[in-house]
């Protein structure tokens, strides 16, 4: 089981981004992801008429590494470190260290 994944809110805690917020969009591998609005680059694009794309500059999400980011716990505004526990009947769930929470319901 992933500590993050996909649709979680997270906090990004170090580079140019440190302090933004986002859904996670997609998690790329073990160690990467790709975070809503954090992490825009620019790439330039030719364009293709074959597949009708116009050319120009698109701005996008690139991945972030899992090490620069912690999810967000919205109780205490922070972000949050993550624990495993399993449950009376068998099921294994994330919680909050902080206070104990449980996400995964």
């Amino acid at each position: 089981m992933r500590r993050i994944k996909r649709d979680d809110e997270v906090i990004v805690i170090a580079g140019k981004d440190k302090g933004r917020r986002g859904k996670v969009v997609r998690v790329v591998d073990e160690e990467r992801l790709i975070v809503a609005g954090v992490n825009m680059i620019k790439r330039h694009t030719r364009p293709n008429p074959a597949r009708n794309v116009a050319g120009g500059i698109v701005e996008r999400e690139a991945a972030v590494h899992v090490s620069n980011v912690m999810l967000f716990n919205p109780i205490t505004q922070k972000g949050d470190r993550i624990g495993f526990r399993v449950l009376e009947d068998g099921r294994k769930v994330r919680y909050f260290k902080s206070n104990n929470e449980v996400l995964d319901v």
